[in-house]
């Protein structure tokens, strides 16, 4: 036998032994980044829903609050005592946490989308608590700028985790169901 016919099997044998080490090696590459990029969106996720909800939950107090001040008609009046003030400076401050939790885990363009909506909520306080000197006729088109920053942060959070489509569609409402447009109220 020569040499050639020993070193060509031989050569076969090493070639297979590194493709089948790069094959799976590349196999388990992939599925590790998989693995990790399903866990950032887990996080990712949870911290936006998180973090809307106390937005969310901060505005529907501000709105209250400026029902009580007659800036605006509908939800329930919620008077500013102590205790009013003690709960939202607890939910602001866990709208903090749970913004700096997002700036770590988030995307570029949903932190970026994070910075108006921040700004719009702020906004809205003070309007409510009447810290601000603009005229009260502001609030619906503050509430409105909220709206759209807050519609623009849930696109951009649906984006990051690779939600498809949009949060909602815009719907034709029947003139007969539409809600009645919001007044402020007069005192009587």
């Amino acid at each position: 036998m020569s040499l050639a016919e020993q070193v060509l099997p031989l050569a076969g044998v090493a070639l297979g032994a590194v493709t089948s080490f790069l094959v799976v090696s590349l196999n388990e590459r992939t599925k590790w980044r998989r693995q990790q990029s399903i866990r950032w969106d887990e996080r990712r996720m949870t911290a936006y829903a998180e973090y809307l909800h106390a937005v969310k939950e901060l505005a529907a107090r501000y709105q209250r609050i400026a029902a009580a001040r007659g800036l605006v008609t509908g939800p329930a009046p919620l008077d500013l005592t102590t205790e009013v003030l003690e709960e939202l400076a607890e939910w602001e401050a866990r709208r903090s946490a749970l913004s700096a939790t997002c700036g770590l885990v988030g995307d570029t363009r949903t932190n970026t989308a994070s910075r108006p909506l921040n700004h719009c909520l702020w906004r809205l306080e003070h309007l409510a608590r009447g810290v601000t000197a603009e005229v009260e006729q502001n609030w619906d088109q503050a509430y409105q700028e909220f709206r759209d920053a807050r519609r623009q942060y849930v696109e951009s959070a649906r984006s990051s985790i690779g939600v498809p489509g949009s949060a909602t569609d815009e719907v034709a409402w029947p003139s007969a169901w539409r809600p009645a447009p919001r007044t402020p109220r007069t005192e009587t």
